[in-house]
């Protein structure tokens, strides 16, 4: 997907939300533990009851990797659905992989091609030939984490190094890395108020903005300081959707809660 038709998706729907499709088996309604495969019943509710809301989905596949092969095989099921049946809607492997060239290359491979996601979260503490492979791959998107929402964010991402943040220098430095018109950046919702110097680093390109909801980021302060003209921002909400009902209608309030979101989107969208 080119960020062309993301933003065409974005005004369509009037929408920049992303559902993160984190499924723990010990959250999701007991009725559906009895399913031959539990995490897809759950992820396929989900996207049937939230995909006019949204415009990406967003599963961190640890959450897959930690049931082995069964959830590996439910993750390939969840991006064929998506894929098959709602085309237009952006996909984000959240993986967050990093290693030196070759091994960076059999990630992307592995996202982009086998599984087919629109993109992938990567570390760029290895640096630039740990992410240029994954840019590489043609309308394909690399998210660098920049500045995160948790609180060791602070261990080292806001040091000062010749008199420079760290997380600066990342968006600096990427700048300069081969196709980095492909990248989009991690930043949280918790850290609105870095926004603005940020934007003078990255005045385009997408941010992904998880921590709005469940871990306290306010979403009109996001759209403040991080808004551009074609948007430019993706705001992540998996807890606070996913996991709003815990019954026979789960889906139904996992909308709901969608909804909120989406009816908030659209009027700081106009």
């Amino acid at each position: 997907m080119t960020t062309q038709e993301l933003v065409a998706e974005i005004k369509r729907k009037k929408s920049f939300l992303c559902i993160g499709l984190d499924v723990d088996l010990t959250k999701i309604p007991k009725h559906l533990l009895s399913e031959e495969d539990p995490i897809f019943a759950f992820n396929k509710a989900i996207i049937d009851a939230t995909h006019h809301l949204c415009v990406a989905y967003k599963p961190n596949t640890a959450f897959y990797e930690a049931y082995g092969i069964k959830g590996w095989k439910a993750l390939e099921k969840t991006i064929d659905y998506i894929n098959k049946n709602h085309p237009e809607i952006f996909t984000i492997a959240d993986a967050k992989r990093g290693d030196i060239g070759n091994t960076s290359t059999m990630y992307a491979k592995a996202f982009f091609e086998d599984l087919a996601f629109d993109s992938v979260t990567v570390a760029p503490y290895m640096g630039k030939d740990s992410v240029e492979p994954f840019l590489a791959f043609e309308n394909k998107h690399t998210i660098v984490l920049a500045l995160t929402s948790n609180q060791g964010a602070y261990d080292f991402q806001t040091l000062k190094i010749n008199e420079i943040e760290l997380y600066k220098e990342v968006l600096k430095t990427s700048k300069t890395w081969e196709n980095s018109h492909n990248l989009m950046y991690v930043v949280g919702a918790t850290k609105a108020e870095y926004l603005k110097e940020i934007r003078t680093i990255i005045p385009e390109n997408f941010l992904l903005v998880p921590g709005v909801g469940a871990q306290g980021g306010n979403l009109q302060d996001v759209c403040k300081y991080g808004m551009t003209d074609s948007i430019g921002l993706l705001i992540n909400s998996s807890r606070g959707i996913i996991y709003a009902g815990n019954d026979v209608n789960f889906a139904d309030a996992a909308a709901e809660k969608a909804k909120e979101l989406q009816t908030q989107m659209e009027a700081l969208l106009k």
